[in-house]
């Protein structure tokens, strides 16, 4: 298989974003598998041991309650946390993996360095939901109209927002930088494209959900020959092929934000590229 050029040595229109991050996920899916599985496993280390306790939400109790009841429970709280550090870890091995394969095409120390990130990793999730609690607070805070209203212009701020620190985990991982610094990078280079890379990550969802519906439609109509009526066989059947259209899915993520992130570079700091390789030559 070959590695497609990384990175673009030009402007790249939407769908050559799109299609660049399809071949970077052919040339990497593969060797990151492993660590998108255990990354969706970790993602389910609350549910899995839910099951193993027996614990089932007791029929026609509201999902909510249920969750609320299930959270109660310390242990639950700490495996939730423990999940989520273990989920960070493995996504960012995933992404550092793609990176390094479109390099030189090594691989190697990628989980080693993901752990070494985890704390910048964490500070930039404290930054970003701090910022967008922020955009809610005014609505939670007011009542009527008015409440309409600051609901309105956070839902507003909050798409604009998803866009404009979209790159900003890839930035901390890729160039090693810190979170304000990789904030405040993504801020720049998503700057005036916020249309253009609306366009791009619905249309990447619109191919998952498409994907996602397909393969789970063929995949409840295997349930349903294979389990003849067990409904724990349909039950573990169904979470396995969850788990596994979660580990295909995984690349396709980081191969979307590393075909994106390059393709920024080259609009917003091309010039400054081109002054640098002018003065080695």
């Amino acid at each position: 298989m070959i590695t497609p050029a990384y990175p673009p040595q030009r402007q790249l229109s939407v769908g050559e974003v799109l299609d660049l991050s399809f071949r970077i996920y052919r040339a990497t899916a593969v060797k990151c598998l492993l660590f998108a599985a255990l990354g969706v496993l970790a993602g389910q280390l609350v549910n899995i041991y839910a099951v193993a306790k027996g614990g089932t939400a007791a029929k026609g109790q509201d999902p909510w309650q249920a969750l609320l009841t299930q959270f109660a429970d310390p242990k639950m709280i700490a495996l939730y946390l423990f999940g989520l550090v273990l989920t960070i870890i493995f996504y960012a091995a995933v992404l550092l993996r793609q990176r390094r394969i479109l390099g030189d095409g090594s691989v190697g120390g990628e989980l080693a360095a993901a752990v070494r990130r985890l704390p910048a990793l964490i500070a930039l999730g404290v930054l970003v939901v701090a910022c967008f609690a922020a955009c809610c607070l005014p609505a939670l805070l007011s009542g009527g109209a008015l409440r309409v209203l600051f609901a309105l212009a956070a839902l507003i701020v909050l798409c604009y927002g998803f866009v404009a620190v979209s790159c900003a985990q890839t930035v901390l991982l890729i160039d090693d930088a810190g979170p304000v610094t990789s904030l405040r990078r993504s801020l720049r280079l998503t700057a005036g494209s916020f249309w253009r890379l609306s366009v791009i990550y619905t249309v990447a969802v619109i191919i998952l959900f498409v994907l996602y519906a397909v393969i789970a439609a063929i995949a409840a109509f295997l349930a349903a020959i294979v389990g003849r009526g067990d409904v724990a066989m349909v039950t573990a059947f169904t979470e396995v092929v969850a788990v596994a259209l979660g580990a295909l899915a995984t690349p396709f993520y980081g191969a979307l934000a590393l075909a994106v992130l390059a393709d920024l570079k080259v609009r917003k700091e091309g010039a400054d590229l081109e002054q640098r390789i002018s003065a080695t030559a």
